[in-house]
């Protein structure tokens, strides 16, 4: 069995009153997938927000967690009706339900998209930074890692976790000081289950990103200035045209 569970509750509120005590019951489904062998229902007792009772499919009987708890456990536990109810739910309400969740929902994925850039490290005994921003997937589950020349680099990378859009999608971005060398091939890999095989995005050490940006803004300006100069050209060459040459002499 996975280490990893999910799990659906359901809350059913059985008793409010005016002071403000309250006693309610949570059903849950615990599993990592649709096997019934993988599966756990558990319903749980609380009064005033402190557990005092559950039962436990695995256990297959009530468990007390006070004094008040193990009292009505032992008195549940000795009626065969109401462990057999319970006892059944497993298979009554959590397998079909968790089936309609991996048929619509868990067995859903999204791809990643993944943006690489630099930036200045602010205090570091390294020059430079890169940055592997991943957007856009689904499920959270994802790994981030950096290879340099094809092999995995382990020190000098920090990452933050899986933070959620809030649109069911999830973003994660992990960083890597570096020294550039001459020659090197740097580059992000991405594993996710969206994927068939390893996502990996290499950086264009040719230059840093400033400097294309720079050279981006002085390479339009300098069509932008041949431009306005062909424009004023034409403009005084029909000028020169139109004058009537007069002699001195």
């Amino acid at each position: 069995m996975a280490s990893s569970f999910l799990c659906l509750s359901l809350l059913f509120i059985s008793l409010s009153t005016a002071d403000g005590f309250m006693e309610y019951r949570v059903f849950r489904c615990v599993f990592n997938s649709t096997d019934l062998k993988d599966i756990e229902f558990i319903t749980s007792y609380y009064y005033n927000k402190i557990e005092y009772a559950r039962f436990i499919s695995s256990v297959g009987k009530y468990v007390g967690f006070t004094k008040f708890g193990v009292y009505n456990a032992d008195i549940w536990n000795k009626d065969p009706a109401i462990l057999a109810k319970w006892r059944a739910e497993k298979e009554r309400y959590c397998q079909p339900t968790i089936g309609i969740d991996y048929s619509n929902i868990l067995s859903k994925s999204a791809a990643p998209t993944v943006r690489l850039h630099s930036t200045t490290p602010p205090s570091s005994h390294h020059p430079a930074m890169l940055v592997c921003s991943v957007y856009d997937f689904y499920p959270k589950y994802i790994k981030v890692s950096w290879l340099r020349d094809g092999q995995e680099v382990t020190s000098d990378v920090t990452s933050t976790e899986e933070m959620e859009d809030g649109d069911w999608y999830y973003q994660t971005h992990s960083h890597l000081e570096y020294t550039p060398r001459s020659g090197e091939k740097i580059s992000c890999k991405v594993e996710h289950a969206s994927l068939d095989k390893p996502l990996i995005t290499d950086w264009d050490s040719s230059m840093p990103e400033s400097e294309r940006n720079k050279l981006a803004i002085g390479a339009s300006g300098l069509i932008l200035g041949l431009i306005l100069s062909l424009a004023g050209f034409i403009y005084y060459r029909r000028k020169a045209r139109g004058r009537i040459l007069v002699p001195t002499n």
